[in-house]
This record gives C-alpha cells, structure tokens and sequence, in this order.
C-alpha cells in the first residue's frame, strides 16, 4: 500500500494534511495482465516491473533515470527521439513536477 501526503493551501501556508491511499489498478495490456498503483497520469509503480520503481506506463524506462539525464544536461526533445516516442513530453514533464513536489515535502519534513 502507498500512502500520499495531500495538502490543502491557503495564501501559500499549508491548512491541513490528508493522507490519500492509492489504490491497484488491473488493467489487460497485449493480452497480459497490467497491474501498478498510478503516482500521476504517465507514471507508475507497476507489480513486477524494475522492482516496483516508478516508470513511465506502460514501459520499462525508469522516471529516475530519466531525470538525472535531464539533471546531466540532456534535452527533453533527444529523451523523446531516442526512446522512440514511448515517453512523451508530458510524462516528461509530470516527472519533472512529481520529482520538484517530493523535494518540496521532504524539506518541509526536514524543516519541521
């Protein structure tokens, strides 16, 4: 089971905190069974896949290798070319935002 910490905000202080419990998707891909607990609409934590690190759906291609190639100076446009359009911009793009938001609560937690 996952747990994600929600905050609710109000003039940029935080008001309250809700723990949200994410729940197993199932779904049949090419005649398998897919199964992961979605961390936003691209990215995954998918049941025997890398061991359960997040990845881009439907792939193998993990959302941390990705960022430290972006961290390393890699463009978004060659990650997209050079995985054949299996991640889009988007997924790109909502790992970039997931990875600054967990950032943000683990200096919080820290500073707390």
């Amino acid at each position: 089971m996952l747990l994600t910490v929600e905050g609710t905000y109000r003039n940029g202080k935080r008001e309250g905190i809700m723990l949200k419990k994410k729940q197993w998707v199932i779904e049949a891909v090419g005649g398998e069974t897919y199964e992961y607990i979605p961390l936003g609409k691209y990215i995954v934590c998918a049941k025997g896949v890398c061991g359960g690190r997040p990845t881009f759906k439907y792939t193998r291609i993990e959302v941390s290798f990705v960022l430290e190639l972006i961290a390393s100076g890699e463009t978004i446009d060659s990650l997209i070319a050079n995985n054949r359009g299996r991640v889009s911009r988007e997924a790109i793009e909502e790992a970039l935002i997931l990875a600054s938001a967990s950032l943000k609560r683990e200096a919080e937690a820290m500073a707390a």
